[in-house]
């Protein structure tokens, strides 16, 4: 990796079929050479592939040497089973968690509590922190969340969980450089001294970023519709140039302010990613060989 170069992080999503299981294996093996400082394993919604992650996690640890960062959500589980969850990523050699919320099962339109479970992220923050064993990262929203009226809101509930033993934060995906400046002031007056990570998506089609956008509350600028439709007109080629052209200048815009680490939502999808790092000058560093 050049001195320029940024820090970079990746996400994947346990696979719930053979052939996605091929396509998450084959997409660890591609980033694992450009050295992240770790990649996350996400949940499903609803905490519907809890057991999946979990192997996700270990088996990605295990034979692809990364530092990874476990998605754990309040969702359909009591404490004692959420904590439980801690204890075997624990006993896994597993030293990060992405501590959640999560959103509402399958057929509810609004997080509700499980009995006996954690009501907030910043409830299941408390209690992973009090471990003393686990580095806890957290979401952060450059634009509302759904659930939130205003980014005031969104920085003010940050604040409490970076206060709850929270030590870094990835963001929501956005499409313009300042709205992650703007937010980033707002965290810095707020007195949130942790790093909050840039959360970048490269474009894999555009008809499912847009509902991606829409689930959490990510703007969609004018010209962002009007060049994304005009490329999928002319087909998959000129719609996949675009989506590696407005990347890359996202992250050097990103760059050119200050920011130091990229957190790419990679949808178990290597190549646009492996390319955008390319342009940034992240450059393969270690072996394709499984460490065991």
């Amino acid at each position: 990796m050049s001195a320029a170069a940024p820090r970079i992080s990746f996400e994947f999503f346990p696979p719930q079929t053979l052939d996605a299981s091929f396509r998450l294996w084959e997409t660890a093996r591609a980033l694992a050479p450009l050295a992240p400082d770790f990649v996350s394993v996400t949940y499903g919604a609803g905490g519907t592939t809890r057991k999946l992650t979990h192997e996700a996690v270990t088996t990605i640890a295990k034979h692809y040497g990364l530092e990874v960062a476990a998605h754990l959500t309040c969702v359909e589980a009591t404490r004692e089973e959420t904590m439980s969850i801690v204890q075997s990523y624990a006993d896994a050699g597993i030293r990060e968690i992405v501590a959640l919320r999560g959103d509402a099962p399958k057929g509810q339109t609004k997080f509700t509590p499980y009995p006996e479970g954690f009501a907030s992220s910043v409830e299941l923050i408390e209690a992973i922190a009090a471990r003393g064993d686990m580095q806890i990262r957290v979401g952060a929203y450059p634009e509302p969340h759904p659930d939130s009226p205003d980014t005031d809101a969104d920085v003010a509930w940050l604040k409490r969980k970076i206060d709850a033993g929270a030590t870094s934060a990835m963001t929501q995906f956005f499409f313009d450089a300042d709205t992650y400046f703007r937010f980033r002031d707002k965290c810095v007056a707020a007195g949130i001294d942790v790093p909050i990570i840039p959360g970048i998506l490269p474009i894999q089609g555009w008809t499912g970023t847009k509902r991606f956008a829409a689930a959490c509350g990510t703007n969609i600028p004018d010209w962002a519709e009007h060049a994304f439709s005009a490329a999928a007109a002319e087909g998959p080629e000129a719609e996949r140039r675009l989506a590696a052209d407005t990347c890359i200048k996202l992250c050097q815009d990103l760059i050119a302010g200050g920011v130091e680490q990229l957190h790419f939502y990679t949808l178990n999808r290597p190549d646009l990613t492996f390319e955008v790092c390319a342009a940034l000058g992240v450059r393969p560093t270690r072996s394709l060989e499984h460490v065991a």
